[in-house]
């Protein structure tokens, strides 16, 4: 299964202000998807962010919804996103089959959201530079359960290619200087 732009949308699950200070690899996730969804935004791949219980956790954090003013964001009561019937019939008509997920927790939100899609039959891709928990092991442990049911495991670079899937035309040229070129040396610790 390769990514395709047209039929993909990106996912960013509860990177939430007041959550953020305690997630193990906070920072990095936030300045992971926010740099994947402006590529997708660049290439016109909906973004979509998900909030839980924000009057507790605070909105999505400030900087992430800065850089992507086209995010759709819906606020949510169930850990996995695909439960709410709002999230699942907007996804439906959508018509995108292929979901790259990121965001916080990674073994409750983000695994119960995977899941979810899992289950409703959507291609999941686990962005996994941008999936944090507040321990470590249980971002692993998250990550290794959704493989093993079936959801890929993706780091950024991975999924900017694959959207743009050539290198001859503007599209990719213009991503490239934006996006990609500064990008090559940055120091990356996979979850």
């Amino acid at each position: 299964m390769r990514l395709e732009s047209e039929e993909s949308l990106l996912l960013i699950v509860d990177l939430q202000s007041r959550l953020l200070p305690v997630i193990h690899g906070g920072e990095q996730a936030v300045e992971e998807a926010g740099w994947l969804g402006e590529v997708a935004q660049a290439l016109s791949v909906p973004v979509w962010i998900t909030e839980q219980y924000p009057q507790g956790l605070g909105g999505s954090d400030p900087r992430l919804v800065a850089r992507l003013p086209e995010a759709r964001i819906f606020q949510k009561a169930h850990f996995g996103a695909h439960d709410e019937a709002t999230f699942a019939e907007a996804l439906r008509e959508s018509g995108k089959r292929q979901v790259v997920i990121c965001g916080s927790e990674a073994h409750i939100c983000v695994m119960q959201s995977a899941l979810g899609l899992l289950d409703a039959g959507y291609e999941v891709y686990w962005l996994v530079e941008a999936t944090a928990s507040r321990r470590p092991e249980e971002a692993r442990l998250a990550r290794e359960r959704v493989t093993a049911m079936g959801a890929i495991p993706v780091s950024a670079d991975m999924v900017a290619y694959e959207w743009l899937n050539r290198c001859d035309d503007e599209r990719f040229k213009a991503v490239h200087r934006a996006y990609l070129r500064e990008r090559s040396d940055r120091s990356l610790r996979f979850f």
